[in-house]
């Protein structure tokens, strides 16, 4: 979906600022080796670069897949609904072309006032439902980097990675090596949080049944 094709932009526009700092200020890339633990302020000697494939990311991802089908669903609802008010809406319309030769002026104009506030009315509302499309999307893209941004901070300490890139189509990253590419392991250690999540919420909401089976088992 489009409207998720910069949820890593950050992601990418750190990668490129620690890129262009390293170039000018002489020191030297070296994908592969551990890279030295360093605080925010200070540049570590040696820089261990990976990257993930965007697009595949996105389209393996559980909690994805999850939010895009709840977005998707909520957005066949709206569009629905919008539909079935602009179809009543003509409905009226014809109701009163048809008998608009029955009506005395006053009765006539009365009704077409009625009509275009009606009109009037349904386009705000179309405006409402576009706002609140939008506004849906960009909560889904927030809840999606702060999961991505977390799980490649805790993976990136533990695999001495320094810098994780963000690959997609007409990305700064023009070209990386196969195996710089660690999207199929992110993708793996995505899911598995995910899942180990869905599983803990779910054992949370069966526990007081499971409390009151063990005690009437006694």
């Amino acid at each position: 979906m489009k409207y998720f094709s910069i949820i890593l932009n950050l992601i990418l526009l750190v990668a490129v600022i620690v890129l262009f700092v390293l170039h000018f200020s002489g020191k030297n890339i070296e994908s592969g080796d551990p890279a030295v633990q360093a605080s925010d302020s200070t540049m570590p000697e040696k820089v261990a670069i990976v990257y993930i494939n965007e697009d595949s990311l996105l389209e393996n991802y559980g909690y994805f897949k999850e939010l895009a089908t709840g977005l998707e669903a909520k957005r066949k609802n709206l569009e629905s609904d919008y539909t079935s008010k602009a179809q009543g809406l003509q409905t009226e319309i014809s109701n009163f072309q048809r008998n608009a030769g029955n009506m005395t002026m006053s009765q006539a104009r009365a009704v077409e006032e009625d009509l275009v506030r009606k009109q009037q009315n349904l386009l705000r509302y179309q405006e409402t439902l576009t706002q609140d499309m939008m506004k849906e999307e960009a909560e889904v893209n927030r809840k999606l980097y702060e999961r991505v941004s977390d799980y490649l901070k805790d993976y990136a300490m533990k695999n001495g990675y320094t810098v994780v890139l963000n690959y997609k189509p007409g990305s700064v990253l023009l070209y990386g090596h196969e195996a710089m590419d660690v999207t199929k392991e992110v993708v793996q250690g995505l899911n598995k949080t995910f899942e180990d999540a869905k599983n803990e919420g779910t054992a949370k909401k069966e526990s007081p049944k499971a409390a009151i089976d063990s005690t009437s088992t006694k």
